[in-house]
């Protein structure tokens, strides 16, 4: 899958993304975009999902629309070593290939 990282997550989580291409916002130039435009941009490049720890995005969005898939990450922080926890959970979500839906992990 083609992941785009949002810019409220570590870089270093990339890293930690095997098996999949995942692409910071701020390597497309994206940053300080609104989460439409940056969902649409999105999919406009053929990403298939954004990473976030945005928990109020779901509410911001019509999620009859979205565009692509989107993955809450629900860490105390955005910290990586509050994340890594999640990463088996994510990997999980990942194989379902969460098209144009919310997903929370965990």
């Amino acid at each position: 899958m083609k992941l785009l990282l949002d810019e409220n997550l570590p870089h270093q989580l990339r890293h930690e993304i095997s098996g999949h291409t995942c692409i910071t916002v701020a390597y497309m130039g994206w940053s300080g975009k609104e989460n439409g435009e940056l969902l649409s941009l999105a999919e406009s490049e053929g990403f298939d999902a954004l990473l976030t720890k945005d928990s109020n995005l779901q509410y911001e969005q019509n999620l009859v629309d979205l565009p692509i898939g989107v993955i809450v990450l629900r860490a105390a922080s955005n910290d990586i070593d509050d994340i890594r926890p999640l990463l088996p959970e994510l990997f999980r979500a990942l194989t379902v290939r969460p098209s144009k839906q919310v997903v929370h992990v965990p």
